[in-house]
């Protein structure tokens, strides 16, 4: 492999950050590494074809899957992972208890209709709870800050299921809290919630970190909200692609090791009290290595959302993980 020159774009996590500072090179390539603070323009400039690896939200990349020349395929490297049963908050005069009393209400959705956080949750909530898309009316926009629609990659939308984009000027969070919507899926935490000045918005699974304990206990899933793409003719170059897989593996790996060292020293320089007995739960929980990659640690979660994105109507096509990932006998 020569030292082709690669841009990468990825967001500056505690588990990439080794890419960042010369911790861990990427061998055999001449890249230039760039993010964000707003990780939807990462995925922009991968739509319009300003890089050639990027860090990629999982629906965004799965749409182009709907054309006849995809561009894109993914390396089975997931570098945002999130529980999202805490994404769900409710309006506290809307009468919702429970998950079923979503059915027949009006509810936003963060930055757009299928976003990643938001087909997971629309298949848990029809997988556990009986609660399909098509029962809801559903609200697009910012939740704290007005966004516009995202025209720069496709907007599937499956018949029977109705969709706004909130007005000009108009906030997710702001609706909820006035009633004019009566719940929100949302990656952000509305600003009321958390500084405590709102009365009328609360969380629809109050204790959601025992939901989504039990969750993964059931499942065995962490779901994922990003992969990390590839174009598909750099793909073609297995150096290349296990050099890449190889740094972003090393790069996770110190963070993760770091955490295993400093137990026995009850992580004095975490600055978050009771951060070793977290730790220690969930580590006997998710295990050594509690954020994989590579397919076969990743398969379950995969189809899962594979299955959701094609019954929401967000994939013509049932996809696979062979279909869309780099297989791991190219990695190593």
């Amino acid at each position: 492999m020569s030292d082709q020159k690669i841009e990468l774009g990825v967001y500056r996590y505690e588990h990439t950050e080794a890419l960042f500072d010369g911790r861990v090179p990427i061998e055999g390539a001449d890249v230039t590494l760039s993010s964000s603070p707003l990780i939807s323009d990462v995925f922009q400039r991968m739509a319009q074809g300003e890089l050639d690896v990027a860090e990629y939200g999982l629906t965004y990349f799965l749409r182009t899957f709907d054309r006849d020349d995809s561009p894109f395929l993914a390396l089975p490297i997931f570098p945002n992972r999130n529980f999202r049963h805490s994404s769900l908050f409710v309006n506290t005069d809307s009468g919702i208890e429970r998950p079923e009393d979503l059915a027949g209400r009006t509810v936003g959705e963060f930055a757009l209709y299928g976003s990643d956080p938001g087909v997971w949750m629309k298949g848990v909530l029809a997988d556990e709870y009986g609660v399909t898309p098509e029962q809801i009316d559903w609200v697009i926009g910012g939740t704290d800050h007005p966004i516009p629609a995202f025209d720069w990659i496709p907007q599937p939308v499956p018949d029977g299921v109705r969709v706004r984009h909130a007005g000009e000027g108009e906030t997710l969070a702001a609706m909820l809290e006035a009633g004019e919507i009566d719940a929100l899926l949302s990656v952000d935490v509305p600003r009321s919630v958390l500084d405590g000045s709102t009365t009328k918005i609360r969380r629809l699974f109050g204790d959601y970190e025992a939901v989504e304990r039990d969750y993964y206990r059931r499942t065995g899933i962490f779901p994922m909200m990003h992969v990390v793409a590839i174009r598909r003719e750099l793909a073609e170059d297995r150096d290349l692609v296990r050099s890449l897989y190889r740094a972003f593996t090393e790069a996770k790996e110190i963070v993760q090791q770091h955490y295993r060292d400093n137990a026995a020293k009850q992580h004095m320089a975490v600055i978050t009290p009771w951060f070793s007995e977290l730790f220690a739960e969930n580590r006997a929980l998710l295990g050594e290595d509690w954020w994989p990659y590579g397919i076969d640690a990743n398969r379950t979660a995969v189809d899962t959302f594979l299955r959701y994105h094609h019954e929401q109507g967000l994939s013509r096509t049932r996809l696979t993980c062979e279909d869309v990932l780099v297989p791991d006998e190219a990695l190593r």
